[in-house]
């Protein structure tokens, strides 16, 4: 394989094994939300802003650690044949329906832009009455849709030098 694919695909791991790691103690922030929250109401004046940013917060770790997952293999799997064959078989399906991922992601960043830049133009805000901006948790989901595309490539590269006999 050539020089600039064995440096996509490490570059690409590497961003996506750190900004993974980094998304993974979003779970912090929001359990500080959620902790705001059940005190505020304990309080008498609950908050009104903790029940949506809990869901922005929660989106952005699942959107964001979704290249990780994948890095990691933790993505759910149909293994009944699949975990029988030869990893040279898995490789060849692989380098084949990662076409179908990547357009899956691809359908879905086109909408995420088109919904973003929507967002921009309008000055979209959520209906509750925090009224928050909705372009930004769209913007996280856009850039966490890329980075699954990318690690998908980065497969795709992989499977690739594994069928000629060599190793990413």
């Amino acid at each position: 394989m050539p020089n600039w694919t064995r440096t996509f695909v490490k570059v690409v791991d590497a961003v996506n094994y750190r900004i993974g790691r980094m998304s993974m103690y979003l779970l912090f922030v929001l359990s500080g939300v959620l902790l705001w929250s059940i005190i505020g109401k304990a309080m008498g004046h609950p908050p009104l802003w903790t029940q949506e940013m809990a869901q922005f917060t929660m989106v952005s770790y699942f959107v964001l650690g979704g290249a990780y997952s994948l890095q990691l293999g933790a993505n759910v799997r149909m293994d009944l044949l699949y975990g029988r064959w030869s990893s040279r078989k898995r490789a060849a399906v692989d380098s084949i329906t990662v076409f179908a991922m990547i357009f899956f992601l691809g359908v879905i960043l086109w909408g995420g832009i088109e919904s973003t830049l929507y967002a921009f133009e309008i000055g979209e805000r959520s209906r509750s009455v925090w009224r928050p901006y909705l372009a930004p948790v769209k913007i996280v989901i856009c850039i966490g849709v890329f980075l699954m595309i990318l690690q998908s490539v980065a497969f795709l590269f992989r499977d690739m030098a594994h069928l000629r006999g060599e190793d990413i």
